[in-house]
């Protein structure tokens, strides 16, 4: 079975993000607008300036994307791959091993959470 392409939709929040406009996208995810992170393409996207807390990320692309300094300990990462992403002073969820880290890291594995 064939894993599932990457989303772009044409989502305002999404293209926020895209676009680089956090302070924008914080406000109106502030306000209640809805979004949902997970299955989309963040390739090369820099999150540094987002509010992660409770991001969805189940899924989400992150190749090349900079995840630096962010706390995603209250992100759901399942199946993200993390493909040479920036993650320099990241904090990670506890239940993610730090070789599932580093496998995403290298190969672009899809983390898994330890149960």
């Amino acid at each position: 079975m064939a894993a599932e392409r990457p989303k772009r939709p044409k989502d305002k929040m999404y293209k926020l993000l895209r676009k680089g406009k956090f302070k924008e996208f914080n406000l109106k995810r502030e306000e209640g607008d809805a979004f949902n992170l997970a299955g989309l393409d963040l390739r090369a996207v820099d999150l540094t300036g987002v509010d992660t807390r409770g991001l969805n990320l189940v899924d989400a692309y992150l190749r090349d994307a900079n995840l630096a300094g962010l706390d995603l300990r209250t992100c759901p990462l399942d199946g993200a791959s993390l493909l040479q992403a920036h993650v320099s002073g990241t904090f990670f969820p506890h239940e993610i091993p730090a070789d599932e880290i580093s496998m995403s890291l290298k190969y672009g594995t899809r983390l898994r959470s330890r149960e």
